[in-house]
């Protein structure tokens, strides 16, 4: 074990954040989704309704869309008219995971969910000391989302049902190396456990 695998535990105030979870990563008729994720979709919607009655922030992160095609997804790919064209949709939180009148969407253009936005501000004026990590992909926004909310002192938590990659072997590689230096990763039904004891915000 050595320095690593500290468990950083859970906090006293929590927030949720969803990250990506957008029909161009959910929906597998874009180059860049993958039906994988729809194991992260059913996970989420077992966190969602209890962080809902506990009046936990929730919070999304998807990207801006540009006409002019700039942006992190790719316009074209080498699979051409195999896959949807990237539009407006692409960008747009998949039903399934429906954000409602409250919360809080953050538009960003790199991994980190922290990145350029004002998502450490809100987290501080809601006296959040523990972050709840959900979405895609483990091995990018997920992981570098993690790892800054470690810098800014949050309490990362990982749902091992709530996060997931394109790849087997990039989702469970970056699952043990958040858990060995920058969170808690940690099974569903414990994160719904310790919500479920929380007063109600």
């Amino acid at each position: 074990r050595g320095i690593f695998q500290k468990k950083w535990g859970f906090g006293k105030k929590p927030a949720l954040i969803i990250i990506d979870m957008a029909y161009g990563w959910t929906d597998p008729e874009y180059a860049l989704g993958s039906a994988r994720l729809d194991g992260a979709v059913e996970g989420i919607q077992r966190l969602l309704p209890v962080c809902r009655a506990k009046g936990v922030p929730i919070i999304y992160t998807t990207s801006p869309f540009r006409k002019d095609g700039y942006g992190p997804m790719p316009s074209h790919t080498e699979g051409g008219a195999k896959y949807r064209a990237i539009d407006a949709r692409a960008y747009d939180i998949d039903a399934r995971l429906k954000p409602e009148k409250g919360d809080f969407i953050i538009y960003k253009e790199n991994a980190s969910a922290f990145f350029g936005t004002h998502l450490v501000s809100y987290l501080v004026e809601c006296g959040v000391d523990t972050l709840i990590v959900t979405g895609c992909s483990t091995s990018a926004c997920v992981r570098a989302t993690v790892v800054d909310a470690r810098a800014y002192r949050f309490k990362p938590i990982i749902p091992r049902q709530c996060v997931q990659d394109r790849a087997a072997e990039a989702h469970e590689w970056n699952l043990f190396d958040i858990d060995a230096k920058f969170g808690d990763v940690v099974d569903v039904a414990e994160v719904i456990d310790y919500l479920t004891k929380l007063k109600d915000n």
